[in-house]
């Protein structure tokens, strides 16, 4: 904890809040620092810039906890409670002080831990019923989530090309670490040839209206089964990578279903989306997206794998989860 920047190490004390918790508890992403404190959460943004996520600046992340805070409302407006400045007042950071803002926080309502999908999941008590209503929510959110010719563009199959390509570039480096050369090249392969030999269809997507402004980081840690179903934590950095077709949210969670050894749920859930939306056509593109999402938790994991601040026991952790989800990623190429 003493390699910490000294405002996230001064938020761990409790005097820092306005309702002041009995214990505050840090968890860490490969991009923000996440205080649970009693009955809320605070999430900032660390100050960094990978090239397709850029918060470097306090303006920066300042515009993008605001973005956060007005998308995640789509799906989750109970959670999401707005922006909080942090201040430095008497030589302490607090947080909603008066003064100079020296950092911004994204404020939440906590969800309760044992209710979110991911945890269910690992205690077998999801059911083909539960993801049937995630489906539903869904195919409404798709349904009046906006669309136009710039999101077309911006989200169509030249964006496809490139959000894998970037994939493969950004992962290049963890050859023999964390993914097998092998195992990169044919999922490269897979992926390209699939491009090729289907331009007409996702050409046909677009043009009927199928690329949405959707969540964009659809899988089981960010479904919360609390008072109805909140769905969050939807990606705010970068608008082409939420601009996707349907079938790439959908894909998501069905991929992390099988992720978690539940093919049954990931099937119900998909039988249940398509026959609600009518989108018979994605099942076209279910493997590809679901190969696609995979290797994009993969390339997360590698992300994570590189923060100093994370300890040698979690980064162990970390790599075995990413390589899970790469060869999880090539059994979708069918070799």
């Amino acid at each position: 904890m003493s390699e910490l920047p000294e405002l996230i190490q001064s938020l761990l004390d409790p005097k820092a809040y306005p309702e002041p918790p009995q214990r505050v508890e840090l968890v860490q992403t490969q991009i923000s620092y996440v205080f649970l404190a009693g009955e809320y959460v605070y999430k900032i943004k660390k100050p960094v810039d990978m090239g397709f996520l850029d918060y470097s600046t306090l303006d920066k992340r300042l515009n993008l906890c605001r973005k956060e805070v007005e998308l995640n409302r789509r799906l989750c407006a109970e959670a999401y409670l707005g922006v909080e400045s942090i201040t430095k007042e008497k030589g302490r950071y607090i947080i909603g002080g008066r003064g100079e803002a020296k950092e911004y926080a994204v404020k939440m309502r906590r969800l309760p831990q044992d209710a979110m999908m991911d945890t269910l999941l690992k205690q077998n008590k999801v059911t083909a019923e539960m993801v049937g209503k995630v489906s539903g929510i869904l195919v409404d959110f798709h349904k009046k989530a906006a669309t136009s010719e710039e999101i077309t563009k911006l989200g169509g199959i030249e964006a496809v090309i490139r959000n894998t390509s970037e994939n493969f570039e950004q992962t290049e480096k963890y050859f023999g670490v964390i993914i097998e050369p092998e195992t990169y090249n044919r999922i490269k392969t897979y992926t390209e040839d699939f491009i090729k030999t289907n331009r007409p269809l996702f050409l046909k997507r677009m043009a009927a209206g199928r690329v949405r402004d959707g969540h964009g980081d659809l899988h089981a840690a960010h479904i919360c089964f609390y008072k109805g179903i909140c769905i969050y934590d939807c990606i705010e950095f970068i608008d082409r990578l939420r601009y996707t077709d349907v079938a790439a949210d959908i894909a998501f969670l069905a991929m992390d279903l099988d992720h978690y050894g539940r093919k049954d749920l990931s099937e119900s859930f998909i039988k249940a989306y398509v026959s609600k939306s009518g989108d018979k056509e994605l099942l076209k593109l279910l493997n590809f997206y679901k190969c696609y999402r995979a290797y994009v938790r993969g390339k997360v994991g590698c992300f994570q794998y590189d923060d100093k601040y994370i300890s040698a026991d979690e980064k162990g952790k970390i790599v075995a989860n990413a390589r899970s989800y790469f060869k999880l990623a090539e059994s979708y190429t069918g070799g």
